[in-house]
């Protein structure tokens, strides 16, 4: 079989002012939403990527009316009054929306099989499992292993349930997206450290906009009262900063400057404090009316808890490489589960490129230096793809391999790299 590649050219410093689609995160949270929400909702810089294709075609399956023109996407919704569906509910390769429609599947009054690719059979989901059915809702693991394909037959009826945390923030965002129209509503208590904390404060954001009210201890205790309606509106998606960070990353490894400009420092989203990781290793960053604006400088190793924005780790780990000393990431232990074992992926591709690289319990730890280029493999893994991709504008001879993965998440990518 043919595998395409694709060979970075390496810039001197870069200056772009870009202009990004928007976040996957808020996207899939939104359809899903809108979808809950009797009524017709605008979305507006909606983010068509693979993944919230996957999202969206489920829940046409499932009843809703979603019509995407480009960026704007008309949802009519069913307030969770699910359409028996005969056949089972693919999902690809996204995480995201088999733990979020696993949990809206309990609405429906239906047997329904949610299913993917190989590797998301592999990721965990029997802690979610176990806490559905504390609410009353019917639902198992196909092959008994806690990992999809996942049967689920309706029956939720609300109380109190658990969660651990530590293996992923999706479990408590699916129980709060179904919480308010559970007839007892919902209370959900984390019995650990949460990870990926802001992506929590994310779907409480969207609920609100949807009209729902909760009340919150801290990450420790959510409760969502029961016999709620989501109200159906208009909707603007800000843009990714996920996505927004490789173009940051491009700029602190020329020594450039790089400016999105349909960002702010008050975003929910977690991964806008990747600024703050890139002045710790030595750049500057402005907050100005015009966007947010990454310049870069001679980098330098840092010591980062990362479980709050745990997709940057690949492109951190990028930046370590090309940084003087040592690099120590922690708070990564649950990149395991991810589209690859990324810090296994990461150490792997790394040390193709003479890095010393080494897995650590909870992260890595890498020696900067002088890497070297090489062909880069990508695991079926968008971010291994995007953020290698950065280290080929100050690395000769980088080639990523199967680029086309970056369609999961930000397809228009490669578009937006030839800008710089």
């Amino acid at each position: 079989m043919m595998v395409s590649s694709r060979e970075i050219i390496p810039k001197d410093k870069i200056v772009a002012v870009l202009t990004l689609p928007g976040s996957k995160s808020y996207t899939h949270r939104a359809l899903m939403s809108a979808a809950l929400a009797e009524g017709e909702s605008l979305l507006t810089n909606a983010l068509r990527a693979e993944d919230t294709e996957l999202t969206a075609q489920a829940l046409r399956l499932l009843g809703a009316g979603i019509d995407w023109q480009r960026n704007v996407v008309t949802v009519r919704g069913v307030g969770g009054r699910w359409a028996p569906v005969s056949e089972a509910i693919y999902l690809g390769n996204s995480g995201t929306s088999m733990r979020f429609l696993t949990a809206l599947a309990a609405l429906g009054q239906d047997c329904y099989r949610l299913t993917g690719s190989q590797r998301l059979c592999e990721r965990p989901m029997g802690e979610l499992l176990d806490a559905l059915k504390k609410l009353g809702v019917e639902c198992y693991s196909e092959h008994n292993n806690g990992c999809p394909p996942v049967i689920v037959q309706g029956g939720l009826r609300g109380g109190r349930t658990q969660l651990s945390g530590a293996v992923s923030s999706q479990y408590v965002s699916a129980l709060l997206l179904i919480g308010p129209l559970a007839p007892e509503g919902v209370e959900i208590e984390i019995t650990g450290e949460l990870v990926s904390r802001p992506y929590v404060d994310l779907t409480l954001e969207v609920l609100k906009a949807f009209g729902i009210s909760y009340e919150r201890e801290g990450y420790r205790r959510f409760r969502l009262p029961g016999g709620q309606r989501y109200q159906s509106r208009e909707y603007a998606i800000e843009a990714d900063a996920s996505s927004a960070s490789y173009f940051w990353a491009a700029a602190a490894l020329t020594g450039g400057r790089v400016t999105i400009t349909n960002l702010s420092m008050d975003s929910a989203q977690g991964d806008v404090d990747f600024l703050s990781v890139l002045a710790h290793m030595g750049c500057h960053m402005r907050v100005r009316p015009e966007g947010l604006t990454l310049e870069g400088g001679p980098l330098k190793g840092v010591r980062m808890d990362m479980s709050g924005m745990p997709d940057l780790v690949p492109t951190l780990a990028v930046l370590a490489a090309c940084a003087d000393g040592l690099t120590v990431i922690r708070g990564a232990r649950h990149l395991r589960h991810k589209e690859s074992d990324r810090l296994a992926t990461v150490v792997a591709e790394l040390r193709k490129m003479g890095v010393e690289a080494l897995e650590a319990a909870d992260g890595l730890l890498i020696k900067g230096g002088a890497p070297h280029g090489a062909v880069i493999d990508t695991y079926q893994d968008h971010r291994i793809a995007m953020s290698f991709a950065v280290a080929g504008l100050k690395i000769p001879g980088v080639i990523i391999r199967n680029p086309e993965v970056v369609n999961k998440s930000f397809p228009d990518f490669w578009e937006y790299f030839e800008r710089l």
